[in-house]
């Protein structure tokens, strides 16, 4: 809660010092002043019968009671100039005791108080300097911690890039040691190790190849190629690809939209990234499935696409970290399903560098993720838009 600034017994009596001061000063300046204007007018009544205007307008002390008399005149304009400059310097003296409160504060905020903000309620323009100190340690404080969370995020990246990539390497040094060794029976058991090695150096391959798209795709300077498509078209040809995947997991792709063709502009080899990406963890890890629905609507100046599959439920607690990098809704380590955690992670960054957004949605009876891309590259799609319809 902002307050003013609560004066000490010293800085109140530095006022009251300075106030008493300002009086006797312009005291001995208005004596100075009423002695010089007595002589000038002693001057004149000498000279008062060569300048008898002057004589007519002030009267010299003969008549004590006029009410326009000089002395009147001269007492009351000293005493409003009075007032005035004992007010000016007072009011002076105050500001200068609340910037050096302001001061104070602000040396405490940089002795590493980062939590203190300056709460003074002042009525100059001292309040924009404090507003601009307090947003200013604001956003130095936010910078400090997007710079520890980018630091923990490295750190975290390294450990589990090394955590995937060990896995499989130890199993390929472990095979091969075993062939070095010639500690195998015969040439079939031979065959198993060195394709078990294979295995693994293509597991690593993969790791390695969506960990190298996933930081070229997190640069916001990364270049896109966008050309003019009809979306429908697009993932009845995803749909063909995949089929015979579908057909081994006993699932079958519908492919709808509206209106048809629906025509609008992305980089078209990015954004199969994504559907691959989306389509692949529907094969993996959509238990139960029977079917992959690809849908894709005009809504106002965006594209609303949905890939939907009526399998298992994602637990809703898991929803808000899938696209978080290597995270897995099975919480293991393992690489059974052979997903490195990342093509979420990939996706959300390019329909990000899109000017969209994608999420999650999931109940007993379907799972969704669906994207929102506006039709024309460039344009990015305001926050506001980004309100899941339940």
């Amino acid at each position: 809660m902002a307050e003013k600034v609560r004066l000490a017994g010293k800085e109140k009596s530095e006022l009251w010092f300075e106030g008493a001061v300002t009086v006797v000063l312009l005291l001995m300046l208005n004596f100075a002043l009423f002695v010089l204007l007595k002589e000038l007018v002693d001057i004149s009544q000498q000279l008062q019968d060569s300048i008898w205007s002057v004589k007519n307008v002030l009267t010299f002390g003969q008549d004590k009671q006029h009410l326009w008399s000089w002395r009147s005149v001269f007492m009351g304009v000293m005493a409003i100039v009075d007032v005035i400059v004992v007010y000016w310097r007072l009011i002076r003296r105050y500001r200068q005791i609340q910037m050096r409160h302001v001061i104070r504060e602000l040396h405490y905020i940089a002795d590493g108080h980062l939590d203190h903000r300056i709460q003074f309620k002042v009525n100059t323009d001292l309040q924009k300097v404090i507003n601009s100190i307090n947003a200013l340690v604001d956003s130095t404080v936010n910078s400090m911690q997007e710079e520890r969370r980018i630091e923990s995020s490295k750190d975290e990246l390294i450990t589990n890039v090394s955590h995937d990539i060990r896995t499989p390497l130890t199993s390929i040094i472990g095979y091969l040691g075993l062939i070095e060794d010639k500690q195998y029976k015969n040439d079939e058991e031979l065959v198993k190790y060195t394709h078990t090695a294979y295995l693994k150096a293509k597991q690593m391959k993969v790791l390695v190849e969506d960990l190298f798209e996933y930081t070229k795709v997190r640069q916001t300077t990364t270049p896109l190629n966008p050309v003019k498509f009809d979306m429908i078209a697009m993932m009845e040809q995803l749909a063909a690809s995949f089929e015979l995947e579908g057909q081994k997991h006993h699932l079958r792709f519908v492919v709808s939209g509206r209106p048809n063709p629906l025509m609008m502009e992305a980089d078209t080899e990015k954004l199969g990234r994504v559907f691959n990406n989306l389509i692949a963890n529907a094969l993996k890890y959509g238990k139960g499935a029977h079917h992959i629905f690809l849908n894709a609507e005009e809504v106002g100046s965006e594209v609303v696409i949905k890939v939907q599959n009526d399998g298992e439920q994602i637990p809703n607690d898991s929803l808000s970290k899938l696209f978080d990098r290597f995270y897995r809704v099975e919480g293991s380590r393992n690489q059974e399903t052979g997903g490195t955690g990342l093509g979420l992670a990939i996706a959300q960054s390019i329909v990000t560098l899109h000017g969209g957004y994608i999420y999650a949605d999931s109940t007993p009876t379907m799972t969704s993720f669906v994207i929102h891309l506006p039709r024309t590259l460039g344009q990015t799609l305001k926050p506001a838009q980004k309100v899941k319809n339940q």
